[in-house]
Formats: structure tokens, sequence, C-alpha cells
């Protein structure tokens, strides 16, 4: 079998016993050419992936239960995408498949799949622990047109530190080896692109120290150590095989290990932030989410307002509601559930404002009454 080399030179493919022979001595490693076990890898950790696609799917179903909802799905669905994207470059980047064909273009495998997806993957958690912290402790909201604006500086940012090296020599960044069937991915490529996920994982950890605060409903901190033990554990096992293994991907236990370390991080990742809520949605649904709401209020959120449905329950100023009927407008029609007085601010058209005065008139547990509220309220504002 033959082959193009860049200079689109016709060359022969060596022999596969040959390869393993060339790579070992030249390596000092035990080279293995890809065969079933590499297969039965990538099988095994496609399918972590379409485990987490389906709880996904599921939670997008049912993007209406609050629980799922305060969890920000868009941007979770985002980092999904990142690290799917990222395995995908794995499976080149990690000598998982033969380097022939389309698989032989390392640099778009390396650096425009595996390592512009690893940064992504980490820049796309900085937006949501920054949401958070905009949300909870700046008391600011995160609207769809921030959410925008983040996006886009993700984009530029990583595209452009990808751009910048795809531009420089592929002997000072990644090549490939056509004699051998390899890429080459020099130490100093290595060093850079690690010393610049180290950096986002950092200001991920500054992030995640000042959600220390978060009320204990939402269970953003403890979530967020979480997942920030998880990675930098990954960060750390990714170090020291970039750097003290560098011909690992010749190696099938050690490429078949990273390539397994990775999927397995970054799907838990995802399981950490949707799990618990698509769970509870499943088999508790509805004493959950009223248990949910109550620990609101509990968690000094007593003098927000909840965006409800059909048939649940709303915490006002420490007043408990039943909607009786819901409209697409910003215009909720509820019954006081309440079974003492509720002190309300009247209008002229027996209609109940967003501010409440306990020197105005009083309404009965039996009163139907209009209350406005905002489109987004304030414990939604977080949300897409």
């Amino acid at each position: 079998m033959t082959l193009f080399t860049n200079e689109h030179i016709l060359q022969q493919r060596i022999s596969p016993e040959t390869r393993e022979n060339l790579l070992s001595s030249l390596f000092g490693v035990n080279a293995k050419n890809p065969d079933r076990n590499d297969t039965v890898a990538i099988a095994v950790c496609g399918g972590l992936y379409v485990f987490t696609a389906i709880m996904l799917v599921f939670a997008w179903c049912n993007y209406n239960y609050r629980p799922i909802r305060a969890k920000n799905l868009t941007w979770t669905t985002l980092i999904y995408l990142s690290a799917l994207l990222w395995y995908i470059g794995n499976i080149a980047c990690n000598g998982h498949v033969w380097l022939v064909n389309n698989w032989s273009r390392c640099k778009v495998w390396v650096l425009w799949f595996r390592v512009l997806f690893t940064y992504v993957f980490a820049s796309m958690n900085i937006v949501r622990f920054f949401a958070l912290d905009r949300v909870f402790n700046q008391k600011k909201p995160f609207t769809t047109r921030s959410s925008i604006i983040a996006f886009a500086l993700v984009v530029v940012l990583n595209v452009t530190y990808c751009l910048v090296n795809h531009l420089i020599s592929d002997s000072l960044t990644v090549e490939y080896v056509p004699a051998l069937e390899a890429c080459n991915i020099t130490m100093a490529f290595r060093i850079a692109a690690l010393v610049f996920q180290w950096i986002l994982w950092i200001g991920v950890s500054v992030l995640i120290f000042r959600l220390r605060n978060i009320q204990s409903s939402f269970n953003e901190f403890y979530e967020s150590i979480a997942i920030f033990v998880v990675v930098i554990a990954l960060l750390l096992e990714t170090t020291v095989t970039n750097v003290h293994y560098r011909y690992y991907v010749l190696e099938q236990p050690r490429r078949i290990e990273k390539t397994v370390m990775d999927a397995a991080a970054s799907n838990l990742v995802v399981w950490l932030i949707m799990a618990y809520p698509v769970a509870m949605c499943l088999f508790r649904h509805r004493s959950y989410e009223r248990w949910w709401l109550e620990r609101l209020t509990d968690d000094n959120h007593n003098d927000l307002f909840t965006r409800v449905d059909d048939q649940d329950s709303v915490a006002l100023n420490n007043h408990k509601f039943n909607i009786t009927s819901t409209s697409p407008s910003d215009t909720a029609h509820l019954r006081i559930s309440n079974p003492t007085s509720f002190p309300a601010t009247m209008h002229a058209d027996n209609t109940v404002g967003g501010h409440l005065d306990s020197r105005q008139a009083t309404l009965g547990m039996s009163s139907i009454f209009n209350i406005e509220y905002p489109r987004y309220m304030p414990d939604n504002r977080y949300v897409l």
C-alpha cells in the first residue's frame, strides 16, 4: 500500500510488524499498532458520551422543571459538546486509529480538536461559574445578551490561540511523519498548551472561591468543588503523561488509559451538574420541586418571586400561594392559600402590584387576584 506525503510523492507503507519494531527501537518503548483493543476503548468511551447525551435530552424535554432549569442547561450542553469534540480529537491524537488519509492531518486533530476543545471545555465552565457569581454575588442578571457576549469571547480567544499556532511551522508545533505514520508533537508546544490550560483552571478556582456563600438550595459551591477536584486530577495526570511519558501514544496501555481518563472526567463533570436534578425529576418530580421551592425561602430567598406553572406553589414575602391559571403574558392568576389575611396594595382594577405594603387593604384567603411580575424573576436571572 502507498500514501501521499506532504510533498505529494508516493511512498511505500511499511508493514505493521516493521512499524512496531522501528518505533520500539527508535524511542525505547513497547510500541503497539492500533488493534481491536483500541476499537473497544473507542466504543466504551463513545458509550459514555451517548449515555450523557440521553440524560441531556431528557433534561431538555423537562426544561420547565425548575431544579433543572436552574442549572443553566444551555451552557451545560455546550460543555458536553466541547467534551465530545475533544474526545473525537483524542481518537487520532492518542493513536487509536491508523494515521493515514484524513486521519494523517495531525495539526487538525491535535490543534483544532483536542487542544481547542479542552480550552473551550474550561472556558465554558468559567462562563458558567461567572454566571453564578454575577447572579448570586453581584446581584446582577445574566441575560441572553450576556450569554452571547460570553460565547463570542470564548470563541474568539480560543480560535485566535489555535490560529496563531496553526500558522507557526509544523516542525515547531505538530507535524506528520509519513515514514512512521505518526504525529510528532514538540515538547515546546506541549508545555505551552498545558500552561494555558492551567491558567484557565486557576481562573475557575478564583470563581469557585467566590461561590462559597451561595445558598444551600442550589448546592453550587459543593458541586463546583467536586468538578474542580475531578478536572485538576485529570490535568495533573495529563501533565505527567505528556512530559514524563512523551511517547505514550505508541504504548497501547498508556494511550487507552489516557483516552478513558479524559472521557470519564469530562462526562463526570456534566453528571455532577445535571444528574441529581434529572434523577429527582424522574423519581420525585413534584415532591422534590416543592421541597426545592421551600428551600429557596429558607435560604433568604423569601423576598423574591418564583416563576410558577399550573397547580404549583409560590413564595412571596413569606406568604404561600397556589396558582389557579396562567397565560403567556406577564400576568399570572393566583389564589391565596395561607390561612391568615394577606396585606397587599390594591389597585382600582382589583389587581395587586409587585410591591406589598402592610398598611394597605387586606385580602382574605378566598380572594382571587392578578399579580404582576416580570417575565424573568431574580431566582431565574441565570436561566437562558
